[in-house]
């Protein structure tokens, strides 16, 4: 290796180990997936609430089943059914379930930006977004109705839209929060719906269209948990609360082996170093050790062989007139395809046209047609006479060519 071989060498490795410092110190990005997992710390996990929540609700259960699988195989479960979701979709199954198990004096809670159709339909209920039209970073500014709780207001503004019902069943809804558009205008901003509760059978409905409120970034950000705890009264403290991790954007638990060397940062660049390690070994190695590449034979074409022993069958067999109308067809289809001359006719005219074609006189091109013609109806066909068919043929393709 030269000199400047090695210098090179020695600046590429430098730069390699340079570009792997910063990328190490790098700040890593924020994860904004909501995921509403409970054990996720990204800022829409739901960490911060599963950690409070059996400090406010003492006999407090986390289910990782479908609705269905919890409550259909155990009929003493009674309280408060707990899901908080981007989006919510249980199916018929699920939904049937749950309805019934509400009904039968149980609480249903579902805070969630869109939710089940069936549901939606059977509460006479609509759902529309929520937009800032003069604002390219809109504020979203939620209250709670109750008087009592009319102190704890919310701004959010991580969002570009914030759901709201746009239709509810005056009759029969409570409605406990609100959220409005919060901007510099001078008209006051018309409030919108984002929390309703129903009576359903001897139970209650409560569905919020703000599930943001129970994420870790806006649990941990000043004077917003107040909010959050306002929502949390309409739940009974007494009964069991049931906390759902079975409907969630992101997964509740990891089953690839990697997560543990991708998730954690010295890990993560320790595998970096021993793959990059690896491909410079095989890249350096490969040159210095490579393997003889086997030299593979290519098919032989048996066609000509095969050819051969079909003829040699044949003339053993002493069935030279079938060898003879086998050479007189293919003759007649090399005249076909190499003057496109229709063979179907074999009169005067055709005589002229091939003569005119493959150098021949058309006296010559007569007898050699006639001879084949007494050949064809000859029942009997003699070794010389095959001999000589075959010398004829390959004269007159020999002067059609002009080598004679």
């Amino acid at each position: 290796m030269s000199k400047q071989a090695k210098i090179y060498g020695i600046l590429g490795t430098l730069a390699v180990l340079l570009i792997l410092v910063i990328e190490y110190n790098k700040p890593k990005k924020i994860n904004w997936f909501p995921s509403y997992v409970a054990s996720h710390k990204i800022p829409y996990g739901t960490k911060v609430l599963n950690t409070l929540l059996p400090k406010y609700f003492s006999n407090t259960e986390q289910v990782y089943r479908s609705p269905y699988e919890f409550l259909s195989r155990n009929d003493s479960i009674q309280g408060t059914y707990f899901f908080v979701n981007q989006s919510i979709e249980f199916g018929s199954t699920d939904l049937e379930e749950l309805l019934d198990w509400t009904a039968a004096g149980n609480h249903l809670f579902i805070a969630a930006e869109s939710f089940e159709s069936n549901l939606l339909d059977t509460l006479n209920l609509e759902v529309a977004s929520l937009y800032d039209a003069s604002s390219l970073d809109p504020t979203f500014k939620h209250f709670l109705s109750n008087p009592e709780l009319s102190k704890y207001t919310a701004s959010f503004k991580k969002d570009y839209y914030t759901a709201y019902f746009s239709t509810i069943d005056t009759l029969k809804s409570v409605v406990f929060s609100e959220v409005m558009v919060d901007n510099d205008s001078v008209s006051t901003p018309k409030r919108e719906i984002t929390g309703i509760q129903q009576s359903f059978g001897e139970g209650i409905i409560t569905l919020s269209t703000f599930p943001e409120a129970f994420t870790n970034y806006f649990l941990l950000k000043e004077e917003q948990p107040g909010y959050t705890s306002g929502l949390l009264t309409y739940i009974d403290s007494t009964e069991p609360l049931y906390v759902d991790n079975h409907h969630k954007a992101g997964k509740t638990f990891y089953t690839s082996p990697m997560y543990l060397f991708l998730n954690t940062r010295s890990f993560k660049w320790a595998y970096y170093m021993v793959l990059i390690g690896a491909l410079v070994y095989i890249v350096f190695e490969g040159k210095r050790k490579q393997r003889a590449i086997p030299i593979i034979e290519p098919i032989k074409n048996q066609s000509l062989a095969f050819t051969r022993t079909i003829a040699n069958m044949y003339f053993e067999n002493n069935r030279q007139a079938d060898i003879i109308q086998h050479k007189i067809q293919y003759f007649l289809e090399y005249i076909r395809t190499r003057f496109y001359l229709s063979t179907d006719k074999l009169d005067h005219k055709f005589f002229h046209a091939l003569a005119l074609r493959s150098n021949h006189s058309i006296e010559e091109v007569e007898a050699f047609f006639n001879k084949l013609k007494n050949l064809q109806g000859a029942h009997t066909i003699s070794n010389n006479q095959l001999i000589q068919l075959e010398q004829q043929i390959q004269q007159f393709k020999a002067k059609v060519d002009g080598t004679k």
